[in-house]
């Protein structure tokens, strides 16, 4: 199958350490307004966000005909070719929001990705138990994610007792699948998604350590 690559979306940094290459999630394109917050506050902390719309989601912006996405395979080989079309200047990272997470850490082994970050993984469908965790046991690089506690996809009560080697999960406080929290919390999803943004930037500077 043949297709042609959508424009990427780069948000420059003024003194980058890496970059990520970041997709997004079913139901709302690279342009949404949590993407853009995301790779605003991304950018802010010096990683360069390179945002792209899977080919089902362009179809959907150009001609306004929603369509579900394509299957898991054909994003994946989307997400590929993405990752191809990188430079290679800057460490690369790749992941995404939500189903563009999930592609990320499916497509992790490629030779130059240094690390995934989730941003609300989907665990699981709302209120489903068919969980999509199966290749955790075996990802090449480590997956870090950030997660809402109450995720109708994941919540923290639902995870407390699951663990695997190359996962770590941040939980942001009330948060939803959007990282919206309740009005009670005191909290707003402006704060959580620069929560977000920070616990990648940390999670990046280890990497890079590392490798020194």
């Amino acid at each position: 199958m043949r297709w042609h690559l959508t424009d990427v979306i780069v948000d420059t940094a003024y003194k980058p350490k890496a970059r990520l290459l970041l997709a997004h999630g079913a139901g709302a394109g690279a342009q949404s307004d949590f993407m853009q917050q995301l790779a605003q506050q991304l950018a802010a902390l010096n990683i360069e966000v390179r945002r792209f719309n899977f080919a089902y989601m362009q179809r959907f912006i150009d001609g306004g005909k929603r369509s579900l996405p394509e299957k898991m395979p054909l994003l994946q080989a989307e997400f590929s070719r993405q990752i191809d079309k990188c430079p290679a200047d800057l460490p690369l990272f790749i992941g995404g929001k939500s189903m563009g997470a999930r592609v990320a850490s499916l497509v992790s082994c490629q030779q130059n990705v240094q690390a995934v970050v989730a941003f609300g993984y989907p665990f699981h469908a709302p209120k489903k138990q068919h969980w999509r965790t199966e290749h955790f046991a075996n990802l090449a690089c480590p997956l870090f994610i950030a997660q809402g506690e109450r995720d109708a996809f994941g919540n923290a009560a639902e995870l407390t007792d699951k663990s695997w080697p190359a996962v770590q999960i941040y939980w942001l406080a009330d948060g939803d699948h959007d990282f919206k929290p309740r009005v009670k919390s005191g909290l707003t999803q402006q704060q959580l998604i620069a929560q977000a943004a920070q616990f990648c930037s940390r999670k990046i500077d280890e990497v890079l350590l590392a490798q020194q």
